[in-house]
């Protein structure tokens, strides 16, 4: 199977990094929705990363939906995602935060880099950083609750949570502080030393 987007996407990221924890192979082709868009768009003319294509030729997109279709292929009982219902529950939210962290800091980026400074509208770009600093807030209050796992076995919430962290870092670093979220910090910094991360650095 053939994985396509660019790694400094949280959401190609996040779906390399869960294949090799489920040990799923996967072959990357770092492929650009800007840089290389007529090549995407021969992939997938709806040019979306990441985009996933089949041995049989389909095609999938949105890394939610590639990573569940991941998690079918894993092995019986290799699951990113716990069993119990109540911690289960508790990743979704996790995992929910960390990527409306994600959409936000694309946003955010997106409007200060594509958008011309004489028609960007201050009230909304106000609103989004709001709405990134409470993803990124409620993230810490629930990592006070319970902390992730630093055991080595990451799981689908930790995975999300560390790769939303490094995105934000990487485009809008003036949005969060790591003082403020020393809990998510900690745990990124600890995520990016293992080997699944390591391997999959951010281009």
């Amino acid at each position: 199977m053939r994985l396509i987007g660019m790694l400094d996407s949280p959401y190609v990221r996040r779906v390399a990094i869960s294949a090799k924890c489920l040990g799923v192979p996967l072959e990357h082709e770092s492929v650009s929705v800007f840089r290389h868009f007529e090549q995407f768009q021969h992939i997938n003319p709806v040019v979306k990363a990441p985009t996933l294509v089949l041995d049989d030729g389909n095609v999938l997109m949105d890394s939610t939906l590639i990573i569940d279709y991941l998690e079918a292929l894993a092995a019986p009982g290799k699951s990113l995602m716990p069993a119990d219902l109540g911690q289960r529950v508790r990743s979704l939210r996790l995992i929910g935060l960390a990527l409306a962290a994600c959409e936000k800091s694309v946003q955010i980026y997106y409007e200060r880099n594509l958008r011309p400074t004489e028609i960007q509208h201050a009230p909304w770009v106000e609103r989004v950083e709001g709405q990134l600093a409470a993803a990124y807030g409620m993230l810490e209050q629930e990592l006070e609750k319970q902390p992730l796992g630093t055991d080595g076995n990451l799981d689908q919430a930790g995975i999300t949570v560390a790769v939303a962290w490094s995105f934000t870092n990487l485009v809008v670093p003036d949005q969060v502080q790591g003082k403020a979220f020393p809990l998510i910090s900690a745990f990124t910094a600890y995520a990016e030393g293992l080997e699944a991360f390591v391997s999959t650095p951010m281009e």
